[in-house]
């Protein structure tokens, strides 16, 4: 069948590249026709592993087109994907392609939208005397590895109920489901709360790690060494369970406020997913305390800031714990020198008031700071030359906000070292 993808921003662009690496033939429509231009090159707005590589190979295989003529993508599309990376118009651009659309067709809402949302567009759809069948499907990317999560999904969710509906998303989903993943078939309502409630349960789980780090560094215990210990209890896992990991993404925020939002609404407390927050928000106060512990008084002191992204393979600097501490470090007077391999463009639109110097390298970064933070985990930081490092440093201090390097190697070389939650060792 022929599937039609709307939008080209994070969201379309990933899921109209992996739909068509499936074998199936997908056009992915926008109105920019600059960016549509620009992405049928494999040529993106934004840094993600893999996905210009997906891209080209089914632009030359004819498997995947782009348009800006939003009459005939409908028209021709049977399965027609929701895609934009925000659900502010989803109910009108939902009417539009219905008009065009055929009446067989079935519009999937995979956008991010609160609990309510599929109904909601279900409802004017049949008010305005339109017939397709609407689905409910939260994907579950994560930046830097979109491709891989899309491909290799822990589960895929179905929100329908329209029974040729769901055998269509079925047959689309097929070579998943024959590699054992689930597929789980479910209401509009509870497909839209999965994915709000996963994110709140990753957020939680993550300032769990955080908290307990720092009574690591009060007990003399190692937060690494716990957390090892705690993932492989099969009722916790590792995921997701490395201290000094801050949450963070586009769609992360967004994804909890609305689950707040539905909570207060329908009179119920979310205590834990409050206390989540207030831990995570924390983060970036913490490390500017170890900081200023090991510099006496970050104002007037250079310090050096490796990585700016959220996470590691991503340009994306939404809710980057890195981009809170640049701020902070530098609203307390401290002069920031800065470097991330992909999301320094980014960050300067996000930190566009502050005076941020933005390096080159991190070993740029590193010339003349008193302290050098890893603040993303770059793979890359592991291999950086550290005796060059060291003779940068106006003074031997490191800060590994993630725990990436060897700590026990760091002091060796004569490094002031200090990770997150490693009190008793490295």
């Amino acid at each position: 069948m022929h599937i039609g993808v709307y939008g080209s921003g994070y969201v379309g662009t990933v899921i109209s590249a992996c739909l068509a690496d499936f074998g199936n033939p997908v056009t992915c429509y926008d109105s920019n026709s600059e960016r549509v231009s620009a992405t049928a090159q494999g040529v993106v707005p934004f840094y993600e592993k893999n996905l210009k590589d997906v891209i080209r190979r089914n632009v030359r295989a004819g498997r995947l087109i782009y348009s800006t003529d939003v009459e005939s993508f409908a028209a021709k599309s049977e399965l027609i994907f929701l895609a934009e990376d925000t659900c502010t118009n989803i109910a009108e651009i939902a009417l539009q392609i219905a008009g065009n659309a055929s009446k067989k067709a079935v519009l999937v809402l995979v956008t991010p939208a609160p609990v309510g949302t599929a109904r909601r567009v279900e409802q004017q759809l049949r008010a305005a005397g339109h017939k397709q069948a609407v689905v409910s499907h939260p994907v579950f990317l994560t930046d830097g590895c979109a491709v891989e999560d899309f491909n290799w999904p822990d589960r895929v969710v179905i929100g329908a109920e329209n029974p040729d509906a769901i055998m269509m998303l079925k047959q689309i989903y097929r070579p998943l489901a024959m590699r054992g993943v689930p597929v789980i078939v479910t209401n509009y309502e509870t497909a839209e709360l999965v994915r709000e409630a996963s994110t709140a349960f990753v957020a939680t789980k993550i300032s769990f790690i955080n908290e307990l780090s720092t009574l690591c560094e009060h007990v003399s215990a190692d937060a690494v060494d716990l957390a090892l210990a705690l993932g492989l209890d099969k009722k916790i896992a590792p995921r997701c369970l490395q201290p000094g990991a801050g949450f963070g993404g586009p769609f992360v925020e967004s994804d909890m406020e609305s689950l707040v939002q539905l909570a207060n609404n329908s009179g119920v407390s979310l205590k834990i997913l409050t206390a989540a927050r207030e831990v995570n928000n924390s983060m970036s106060d913490r490390v500017v305390d170890k900081i200023s512990q090991l510099v006496q008084k970050v104002q007037d002191k250079e310090v050096g800031l490796l990585g700016l992204a959220f996470k590691p393979n991503t340009n994306s600097v939404a809710s980057s714990s890195s981009i809170h501490l640049a701020r902070s470090l530098s609203e307390k007077g401290a002069h920031v020198r800065a470097y991330d391999p992909v999301a320094i463009p980014d960050a300067k639109h996000e930190l566009n008031a502050l005076p941020i110097h933005y390096c080159d390298s991190a070993y740029h970064a590193a010339e003349g700071a008193d302290a050098l933070v890893v603040s993303t985990g770059w793979p890359e930081f592991r291999a950086l030359d550290f005796e060059r490092i060291k003779r940068l440093l106006r003074k031997p201090i490191i800060v590994d906000t993630k725990n990436l390097l060897d700590g026990p190697r760091m002091k060796s070389m004569g490094f002031q070292y200090v990770g997150m939650g490693r009190a008793r060792k490295g």
